[in-house]
């Protein structure tokens, strides 16, 4: 069993005023990727030099105007990367590059030297502030805690006096969820009041979820309690940094927006410590699926896996939302059923709103492709397969041949699993255009007599039996009924058209026609479809009678 009697309940806030349940998100947030160096510090193997440009160069195209790029005091491969940006100029005007440090004196002279040449900077200052690092790391009061963060921010201002750039500052009380809430709030002010934050010369305080310690709904509750309190608001830009150890990160960071936050910083698809930090790019999705402009460049969602890992060597999993190869995937009877019909619903409304069940957005508008939608299984139905049929192929099979059809790939798929859209295509031959054997159809001449007569056409026939070439004559009121009374006729059969369906299979000069014909042997009371195809469409007519008779009867 369990021991779960070792942990404490964490506390959540008293905060009856909260007024975020209330809101919505109507907007997209300040973003700020951390991939350089949150999530660079995270990798097994760190990203060398030009694998750190190249996922730079990926963030400026997807439209982030703000990059942290590194620790450039920690260690030298830092310190070289920003020089690199710096003298290969490879920082646009309108991007403000972020460096984090902590509160130290030689750490920050260091970091300045990095800068050097930078236009727009923010520096990140922090301190660990939670009532656990105060006891057992650091063992220091709560003033000797924010004696730190002030003697940072009074370093960074002597440093920049003689910087030419322009510097904004960034503090945040690291390990925040597990931080005292006025506590937060007073070092927070304290370092507000020290940088002398204006209007005009804002000041970034970024909340982390450093560690998620409980449910989403209580850190939105302390980010607001904190939004309300801060002195001067309009000095500042309240951001968070939420972090997954619960698996909440997404939802923490949603709720944390409805509670006031301007800024979130994060990683593409999650890469951070531990269970990751959280994921921009699903956030930015989430709001692109309720209509709001994200504002960031996301159209491409494979080119954006293949950097990161290429980049980073990691595997993006398949289920991982938006981006995962199975995200866009039905398995089930029913929900492929329920797409098919969605899709089919969406064209022949005209529908200027995505609506289609089971797949929140179209996929093609982030360069997914709609191949992989439905995969046919042994738990696949009958919409399956019709949509991979008119998804892949262009064949638009009448309902009452999904089941048909369907029951054909069904038996496969139990004995060998996954059938492959390639397969499914060749049964389909198999079973209705190939269908030639034992009776093919080689040629027709169909005459039409004049009009106001009952028996009007009058076809003959050229066909094989067995190998065997035959002719036989038919009269009907049309092609198809003519074949059919001459057919019966010469195979000594009793059958009936039950329906009769046609549709173009492309578009242009080229383009054949599909014809699907149900057929009924009258005296066993057995049905089936045939399929024929041809660029004229009484020849895919005829073919399709043929082929259902060889299925009915040979």
């Amino acid at each position: 069993m369990l021991n779960y009697e070792r942990y404490k309940r964490v506390p959540v806030v008293d905060y009856p005023e909260r007024q975020w349940p209330c809101r919505e998100i109507k907007k997209a947030p300040i973003w700020c990727s951390v991939d350089l160096r949150d999530g660079n510090q995270a990798l097994i193997e760190p990203m060398v030099v030009e694998e750190k440009i190249e996922m730079f160069n990926l963030l400026i195209k997807l439209g982030f105007k703000e990059i942290e790029v590194g620790f450039p005091a920690a260690s030298q491969i830092e310190f070289d990367f920003l020089r690199q940006l710096v003298e290969r100029k490879l920082i646009p005007d309108d991007v403000v590059i972020q460096v984090l440090v902590q509160c130290r004196e030689h750490l920050i002279k260091r970091t300045f030297e990095a800068l050097e040449g930078v236009k727009k900077s923010i520096v990140h200052i922090y301190n660990s502030t939670s009532t656990l690092q105060r006891d057992v790391v650091f063992r220091k009061e709560m003033d000797e805690i924010k004696e730190i963060a002030i003697q940072g921010t009074q370093w960074v201002k002597q440093y920049m006096q003689d910087f030419k750039g322009e510097v904004m500052l960034e503090y945040s009380p690291e390990s925040f969820t597990g931080t005292e809430l006025q506590f937060a709030l007073d070092i927070c002010t304290a370092v507000q009041e020290t940088w002398e934050a204006t209007p005009e010369k804002k000041i970034i305080f970024n909340l982390p979820s450093t560690v998620e310690m409980t449910t989403p709904n209580v850190y939105a509750d302390q980010i607001e309690w904190m939004n309300s309190r801060f002195k001067n608001r309009d000095s500042i830009i309240l951001s968070v940094h939420p972090h997954n150890d619960r698996g909440t990160g997404i939802a923490a960071t949603e709720l944390a927006l409805l509670a006031g936050a301007d800024r979130v910083e994060g990683t593409l698809l999650g890469n951070g410590e531990r269970t990751g930090n959280v994921d921009i790019l699903t956030v930015a999705y989430n709001m692109f699926s309720q209509g709001i402009n994200p504002e960031l460049h996301l159209e491409n969602i494979r080119e954006i896996v293949d950097v990161y890992e290429r980049c980073t060597k990691m595997e993006v999993e398949p289920r991982h939302p938006y981006a995962g190869k199975l995200v866009f995937t039905a398995f089930s009877g029913s929900h492929q059923d329920a797409i098919n019909k969605g899709m089919q619903a969406m064209h022949e409304r005209k529908n200027p709103f995505w609506e289609v069940p089971y797949l929140p957005i179209d996929p093609s508008d982030i360069g997914r492709q709609y191949e992989p939608i439905v995969r046919i299984n042994s738990q696949s139905g009958k919409g399956g397969v019709a949509f991979v049929m008119d998804t892949f192929y262009g064949f638009k099979l009448p309902k009452g041949m999904h089941k048909e059809f369907a029951d054909v790939i069904q038996a496969i798929s139990e004995k060998q699993g996954e059938v492959a859209p390639e397969q499914i295509l060749e049964e389909f031959k198999s079973c209705y255009t190939e269908r030639k054997e034992p009776i093919h159809f080689r040629k027709s001449q169909i005459t039409e007599a004049e009009e106001d007569v009952e028996f009007s056409t009058l076809a003959k026939v050229r066909y094989t039996d067995h190998g065997v070439e035959k002719v036989f004559e038919g009269v009907g009121n049309g092609p198809i009924d003519a074949v059919q009374k001459g057919l019966e006729k010469e195979l000594g059969i009793e059958i009936r058209v039950l329906d009769y369906y046609e549709h173009a299979l492309a578009s242009g000069s080229g383009a054949q026609a599909a014809s699907y014909i149900h057929l009924l042997d009258v005296k066993t009371g057995k049905a089936t479809y045939g399929v024929g195809i041809s660029s004229n469409i009484t020849r895919a007519s005829i073919r399709g009678i043929f082929s259902a008779v060889n299925r009915l009867f040979y």
